[in-house]
């Protein structure tokens, strides 16, 4: 099997590379200083640099906070300039990853697109209001997938394209926020890209166009 891991240079795609690797699966990392996630311009240029076509995509990207700029509390937080960053990075990436990659994918056969997302970006979930941006970027890249599903079902009917939630991970991602997270609830990050790749291993056809927890479990966008 071919993977690429878009991302390889944060905690969480870091250590989906290392976990493939000892797999014995192939794989081609994208860093930051290898591919921008908000110039379609980068993306397209890393897809037409593969030498082998991809089995498994795994987009691991994501912004969460900047310096003194995090998660709104409140609508008077809400800023323009913030929002539009945090769409670019957490929807429209992703998105734009796919539409270059997706193409480059096997026609026929079992292959995985799958995007790291969040429960955050469960409206249905959603009890506790703050983190606008976010959860509003999540939830637009949970539209994405189920419509990139779609589509792609029509190219070759046994691909994947997926939402996953990783849970809460040790990374610099969520290090602001980990204060009321449990101890069995935080999970280091080589430990979430095994429980990731244990929840891509057992996904099949009708999955396509879903949202799993790092569990199995299903979460309702």
């Amino acid at each position: 099997m071919n993977a690429v891991v878009i991302g390889s240079g944060g905690g969480i795609g870091g250590a989906l590379v290392r976990a493939l690797e000892e797999e014995g699966t192939a794989v081609r990392g994208f860093s930051r200083a290898d591919l921008d996630i908000t110039d379609e311009g980068s993306i397209a240029a890393a897809a037409a640099g593969l030498r082998a076509t991809p089995d498994l995509v795994v987009v691991a990207t994501g912004l969460l906070h900047d310096g003194d700029r995090g998660p709104e509390k409140a609508m008077r937080e809400l800023d323009a300039d913030w929002l539009a960053r945090v769409y670019a990075v957490n929807a429209i990436g992703p998105a734009l990853v796919a539409k270059h990659f997706l193409p480059l994918m096997p026609r026929s056969g079992r292959c995985v697109f799958a995007v790291l997302s969040a429960r955050i970006g469960s409206i249905g979930d959603n009890r506790l209001g703050g983190w606008y941006g976010y959860r509003a970027a999540k939830a637009a890249l949970n539209q994405f997938v189920r419509t990139l599903a779609v589509e792609e079902k029509r190219r070759n009917d046994r691909s994947i394209v997926v939402g996953l939630h990783p849970g809460t991970v040790d990374t610099r991602l969520s290090r602001p926020f980990q204060s009321n997270v449990h101890g069995d609830q935080l999970f280091d990050a080589d430990r979430a890209a095994v429980q990731l790749l244990d929840v891509i291993d057992g996904l099949k056809a009708p999955d396509s166009g879903r949202l799993f927890a790092w569990d199995g479990s299903e979460i309702t966008p």
